[in-house]
């Protein structure tokens, strides 16, 4: 399962087309200090110091899905307002395709503005009204369904707030249009009838959602889940149901198979746009050929990355790969080197978690024992060691041309493969100061009679230590050994 959720992200992720309609929102977050009761009234002042604005309901769906690696277009409507305005460049900004998206002047573009303090919600000010976009938006919408359809699309997804756009006439269209193009629509629901989802792939409710579909409180228990998973199944011409379930993680309720996937314990701080993340995934996942175990399994991992952020958030793919491998019992990249980008979002979850991040670099070109003992004293500085490797255009400016012996990718396998190094990165120039620039570690190592002032890309280090290195042992010698042998 892993080896198989690893190469989707890696390799199938970039290679999926995705569309989303729905309710398109803009998610403001206004966050200041409370320290004081205001005098006027027995509620507390909040200090604003930063505001922000990000995309929200389905246009929030699309962003994740496009920080994902998928291609994502998007059909909605929003009003000729600043919201709409800010909606607009939010989405280029994204990258997600927004010729779907179609202005109404009389609309108001639906905005929820979050007021947090101490990283913890206090209020929101909700500014909608109901949409009504009528027969001529819904045939757009629906034509343009019909061409990304005839071009090449691997998911459809619903996106449903209830706010007036996605009609039982709409619904209907997509879906009976879908199935007989053999496309699976993934549907977000809202409200207790659900009519209008007929015969779609799949729908995502959480607990609540699901509760008020069957007309009673569901327990969040494996069987009860089951048992009104089963009757929505038949009820509503379903392949799959996919229920989300808080701290019991997610369930597949199937014709033939019910899968349970529990949830991973992490600190929640906002769970802000956390069913869109895991909707993102699924619609993703969906077309690719994985098996449910493995697509649940991903959506649950996104999902804890989501919570632990405050406020809406579209998670990374290398975010979601770098959880993948930490979840699997520590991060060891035996196939070579990462990203930096995935080198990043590595650091930055041990961080999250209070854990100490080492790095050091070099060329290691023909690994030996010096080598092996300096990086094991290196990684028993922190928790977890990042080696930065010199590529093989490096190599050659520094050590001349016969240089390197082994080329960058069979460097970069070797040492990935030892049991205390996580990750492998390359970097091109001389010095890793630009690539300590991105990673910023707890603890620079360097080796040698380096003085810490003379370290490069200190700057970007909480720390520098130097370790020296063991006598007797060099690549340089080592090649002339050969040579004089021959």
């Amino acid at each position: 399962m892993r080896q198989e959720g690893e190469r989707f992200l890696k390799e199938q992720i970039t290679r999926m087309h995705v569309a989303v309609i729905g309710d398109i929102m803009l998610d403001k977050y206004i966050s200041g200090q409370v320290s004081r009761i205001s005098p006027e009234a027995p509620v507390p002042v909040n200090l604003v110091r930063t505001e922000r604005s990000v995309l929200g309901g389905a246009a929030n769906t699309a962003h994740n899905l496009a920080a994902l690696g998928c291609h994502v277009y998007i059909a909605g409507v929003t009003g000729a307002d600043d919201s709409g305005s800010e909606v607009s460049a939010l989405l280029s900004d994204a990258q997600v395709d927004k010729s779907g998206v179609f202005t109404l002047a009389e609309y108001k573009t639906t905005t929820k503005v979050r007021i947090l303090g101490a990283r913890q919600q206090m209020m929101r000010l909700d500014f909608e009204e109901p949409c009504r976009a009528g027969s001529v938006i819904e045939q757009k919408i629906f034509s343009w369904v019909q061409n990304l359809a005839g071009q090449h699309m691997d998911s459809i997804v619903i996106s449903d707030y209830g706010k007036g756009l996605i009609t039982p006439s709409l619904a209907q269209q997509i879906i009976t249009y879908a199935r007989e193009k053999g496309i699976p629509v993934l549907v977000d629901p809202k409200g207790s009838n659900w009519d209008k989802y007929d015969s779609a792939y799949a729908i995502t409710p959480n607990l609540k959602e699901l509760s008020d579909c069957v007309g009673y409180a569901v327990p969040n228990e494996d069987g009860a889940v089951e048992e009104a998973g089963r009757a929505v199944l038949e009820k509503y011409h379903l392949d799959n149901l996919l229920v989300t379930r808080s701290e019991k993680g997610i369930s597949s309720v199937q014709n033939d198979r019910v899968t349970h996937c529990p949830a991973k314990a992490q600190d929640v701080f906002d769970v802000s746009g956390a069913g869109d993340t895991v909707m993102a995934v699924l619609a993703a996942a969906v077309g690719s050929g994985l098996d449910t175990e493995t697509i649940l399994n991903l959506a649950n991992t996104a999902a804890g990355i989501s919570v632990s952020r405050v406020g809406t958030y579209s998670v990374k793919r290398e975010e979601v790969l770098a959880r993948w491998k930490e979840e699997e019992g520590g991060v060891r990249h035996t196939e070579g080197a990462v990203s930096w980008e995935e080198a990043e979002a590595m650091i930055s979850y041990w961080k999250s978690r209070g854990e100490k991040v080492v790095f050091t670099n070099g060329c290691f070109d023909i690994l030996h024992r010096g080598h092996l003992t300096y990086l094991a004293e290196a990684a028993e500085l922190g928790d977890h060691l990042i080696i930065g490797l010199n590529s093989d255009d490096s190599v050659r400016r520094l050590k001349g041309s016969h240089r390197p012996v082994n080329g960058e990718a069979d460097r970069a396998f070797m040492l990935s493969a030892l049991r205390f190094v996580d990750a492998v990165v390359l970097f091109s120039e001389d010095t890793p100061e630009k690539l300590l620039s991105c990673l910023k570690p707890d603890i620079l190592v360097k080796g040698g009679d380096y003085q810490p002032e003379e370290v490069a890309g200190r700057q970007y280090a909480g720390e520098v230590r130097i370790l020296p290195f063991v006598d007797g042992y060099s690549t340089t010698d080592i090649i002339a050994k050969i040579k004089k042998e021959k």
